[in-house]
């Protein structure tokens, strides 16, 4: 019986599931990637496994909609250029689509004489980054960008845009399917072996890809996994570090009748607020709804989207994280104050009446939550630069993990995907 059931599965991954490149991670950057994949080497088997029955349920499609233009980063940084870069190809690819989206632009708002030297620095920051367009703006002309914001000078960039990411990755799965891709929905990884029916071959697919009742045989392998990242990493043997955590971000929207009070992007300037914790900002998406927030708390699930969504296994691991418990030692006195936001709405309505001072708490409700996978270290500070691992052995030299994607990925999406198909085919010589 155990003979047959082995031949059967033999047969079925050989002859209907067997790829030259296997990406796991049905979300923007792996659709991304396989898409620009499958337009280098269309010869070339490639299949996305995704364990959601559809793509772009997580990180994708719970997010603030931005498309950033590199404006925050620091001038000498990968992700600068990657974000500047990817915006312009994201807009044309926008349009040649005709995916729904808005050109609405940002506005920086300094309230104190702090804020300014900082705002200036930004400025200088976005000339070397260059970013399209933007403009310094004196406190009396600030209305004439956002009529009810109030502030002492604020910074203009004029390319910032909305757009629903989730639409966008549906599209590029869309085309990596007409290209021949495949789309395994459904697959949820459990582990990496070595297929017992290629060694000493070269011809076979040697790695064996396998969830909890499925198969699949492939040459090489591709983790885009967001917050599932170390997990998949610890299935080749990787180190621990960098650990996830997930940070839930939580919004306010406006009420439909106040959504007048703000007609662009509007984001405040804080020193106490850095990442991972971000700073206020207001967001109108492209259906017209505004957005304010968010404030950052730990989430108690790699998907909690609730207080309410609570996975002990996950919570017990992470406290017996020394990464963890460093992460929050030096973020303490923010993280608190994340707290109470979270449970007093009232309070992040009160700073944002500094911006826009019409806002009461009556214009606003409880809106869309997120959680983002923030990479820490073990000695407990957040990642922000690429991480890539693979592994010990003849299995961990045909798996490439992408283990952190540096905020914010999604707008970077279409040069990250170059970046990693250059890296692949140099590491996997395609």
């Amino acid at each position: 019986m155990t003979k047959l059931r082995v031949q059967v599965l033999v047969y079925v991954n050989i002859n209907r599931l067997a790829y030259d490149l296997t990406i796991v991670g049905g979300g923007i950057i792996g659709c991304a990637t396989a898409r620009e994949m499958k337009c280098r080497h269309p010869e070339l088997q490639i299949a996305i496994v995704e364990k959601e029955d559809g793509i772009a349920k997580h990180q994708t499609s719970h997010n603030s909609g931005v498309i950033f233009t590199g404006l925050f980063y620091k001038s000498d940084c990968v992700k600068a250029k990657m974000c500047s870069d990817s915006m312009k190809q994201v807009y044309e690819y926008l349009c040649k689509n005709d995916i729904p989206h808005k050109k609405s632009g940002k506005l920086v708002v300094a309230q104190t004489e702090d804020d300014i030297c900082e705002l200036n620095e930004l400025y200088e920051s976005g000339l070397e980054n260059k970013c399209p367009d933007i403009q310094l703006v004196e406190r009396e002309c600030i209305a004439n960008f956002e009529p009810k914001c109030k502030g002492k000078k604020a910074l203009w960039c004029p390319w910032t845009g909305n757009v629903d990411w989730s639409t966008v990755c549906h599209r590029f799965a869309r085309d990596f399917k007409e290209m021949g891709g495949v789309i395994h929905e459904n697959f949820k990884v459990a582990g990496f072996a070595e297929a017992i029916e290629s060694k000493g071959t070269r011809e076979l697919h040697p790695l064996c890809v396998h969830s909890k009742n499925q198969y699949m045989h492939t040459k090489y392998v591709l983790t885009c996994a967001g917050l599932f990242s170390d997990q998949l990493a610890r299935m080749s043997d990787c180190p621990p570090y960098p650990k996830v955590v997930p940070m839930r971000s939580e919004y306010l929207k406006l009420r439909e009748s106040r959504q007048c009070l703000v007609q662009t992007n509007l984001y405040s300037l804080s020193k106490t607020t850095k990442y991972p914790f971000w700073s206020l900002h207001f967001n109108q998406g492209v259906n017209g709804e505004v957005i304010l927030g968010p404030n950052a708390v730990f989430a108690m699930s790699r998907e909690g989207y609730a207080w309410r969504d609570v996975d002990l296994q996950h919570c017990s691991s992470l406290a017996a994280c020394p990464g963890y418990h460093r992460f929050w030692t030096k973020n303490f006195v923010v993280g608190v104050n994340q707290f109470a936001r979270s449970l007093v709405p009232r309070l992040s309505v009160n700073e944002a009446k500094r911006y826009i001072p019409p806002l009461t708490p009556d214009d606003v409700a409880r809106g869309p939550t997120g959680v983002s996978a923030i990479a820490v270290d073990r000695d407990g500070y957040a990642i922000d630069d690429f991480v890539f691992d693979n592994g010990p052995g003849r299995i961990g030299q045909r798996i490439l993990h992408l283990r952190n994607v540096p905020s914010p990925g999604a707008s970077g999406c279409m040069t990250i995907a170059k970046f990693l198909a250059d890296k692949m085919e140099k590491e996997f010589k395609f």
